[in-house]
């Protein structure tokens, strides 16, 4: 009884150390998911259930390659911390402290503000809430994963570099792809407005949780596309203030906390069940 305490016990220390590490609202429902798959192969083959058993085990197995390959950076970062003895830091971190909503928006804002003064044409979609399928963009980008940094940003949209002519997805701290093709919106624009524009209204029209932010190539322009509507021209300072009131919502931390909670009661309860069995 008590080496099941203990194997317990060390399963719910790597499964939080491993949540603490992500931190990220859209990757901890995958690892939600994951955890819960393995939860519940473990305990058809303590119930005797040989097939399903199987299928549940080689799904995890399929499943576990997959978050490897997706979740490259946290893992990277969870062995660092345990190869370095930083166990108690590693299980201190508050999950909801999740690092990036501030870094993130100065990046974004400074990366925008100089793509502006240089009149560099520009178009990013911003994730601001659930998940977006890039299979509903007209062309889905060139997969990048990559920290946002003004840097990556300016080099992107570059005239002499391949990708400028397209959209630059980000989810939350991340940059996804790069070179997607947006659909267009069908409505009527003023004459002013160029494609940039009319991908960013229509892309915003399809999917209600995204935020388009459009330089324009020709005057300098900052635009934000929202719900089909555009907001135009703004100043870095407006844009600073629409980025802060989608992306850093408190509401979206208590999210992440009410997630955390909800698994450590479905991880106790799987535990209680399987002890119960046996």
């Amino acid at each position: 009884m008590l080496l099941q305490a203990i194997d317990i016990g060390l399963v719910l220390l790597l499964t939080y150390a491993l949540l603490a590490v992500v931190g990220e609202r859209r990757t901890l429902w995958m690892v939600r998911g994951f955890v819960v798959l393995m939860l519940a192969a473990a305990v058809a083959q303590r119930w005797g259930l040989s097939l399903l058993s199987f299928f549940l085990g080689n799904l995890t197995v399929g499943a576990a390659v997959a978050m490897a390959v997706m979740l490259q950076s946290e893992f990277r970062r969870l062995l660092e911390k345990l190869g370095r003895g930083q166990v108690g830091e590693l299980l201190s971190r508050s999950p909801d402290t999740a690092p990036g909503a501030d870094n993130t928006i100065d990046e974004l804002v400074d990366a925008v503000r100089e793509l502006s003064q240089n009149r560099t044409g520009a178009l990013l979609v911003l994730e601001t809430s659930g998940t977006i399928d890039e299979r509903d963009f007209s062309v889905p980008g060139v997969r990048l994963d990559a920290e946002v940094s003004k840097e990556l940003l300016q080099t992107i949209f570059q005239t002499s570099t391949l990708l400028h002519d397209g959209a630059v997805f980000i989810q939350g701290d991340r940059v996804t792809s790069a070179g997607a093709i947006l659909p267009l919106s069908d409505r009527q624009a003023s004459r002013q407005l160029g494609t940039r524009h009319r991908a960013a209204m229509g892309v915003t029209e399809r999917m209600a949780n995204c935020l388009c932010i459009v330089v324009s190539e020709e005057t300098g322009s900052i635009s934000v596309a929202e719900r089909g509507q555009l907001e135009r021209p703004i100043a870095s300072s407006r844009l600073r203030e629409i980025l802060k009131t989608k992306l850093a919502s408190p509401s979206d931390r208590e999210q992440r906390v009410t997630s955390l909670r909800h698994l450590r009661r479905q991880l106790l309860s799987f535990t209680g069940l399987w002890r119960k069995r046996r």
